[in-house]
């Protein structure tokens, strides 16, 4: 695979992951809660989010496969690190995901049993971060591969 194709393809999947993630946290996550009961909503929402978080590692992955090969053909041209920030983008992303759900999320389900030291609402809170993170990491990755 070319250069520049490799750069277009990890611009198009980091651009429809931050669009997924965007649009979970605007869309899909408010309407389940505005139209269904909360524990009827919440399902819903602890659905979308465990498919995100798979869809996620593998989105992650790939990107990670892509900006390290990108890296690594602009360090040996001379323009820069195998670490780059894409690099490190890719990674931030994959971190988030990793702790956001796989980490958190038993801890929630803890929580809301009665058990564990954190309340449901403060893991609640750093998943919610964690997420919204990931997603400006998306973003900007987008935006960085998205320059000539």
């Amino acid at each position: 695979m070319k250069h520049l194709d490799s750069r277009r393809l990890a611009c198009l999947l980091a651009g429809l992951w931050a669009g997924l993630i965007l649009g979970m946290a605007a869309i899909g996550a408010p309407a389940g809660f505005a139209t269904l009961t909360p524990d009827m909503a919440g399902r819903v929402a602890g659905r979308m989010f465990t498919q995100e978080a798979y869809l996620s590692l593998a989105v992650g992955v790939i990107l990670l496969l892509l900006v390290r090969r990108l890296a690594r053909v602009d360090a040996e041209a001379g323009r820069g690190s195998v670490f780059s920030t894409n690099v490190v983008l890719a990674l931030g992303t994959l971190f988030c995901t990793m702790l956001g759900y796989f980490a958190i999320q038993p801890m929630m389900a803890a929580a809301r049993a009665g058990q564990g030291v954190w309340s449901f609402g403060a893991l609640h809170g750093v998943s919610a971060v964690l997420f919204g993170l990931k997603g400006l990491l998306a973003l900007a990755l987008a935006w960085r591969l998205s320059r000539a």
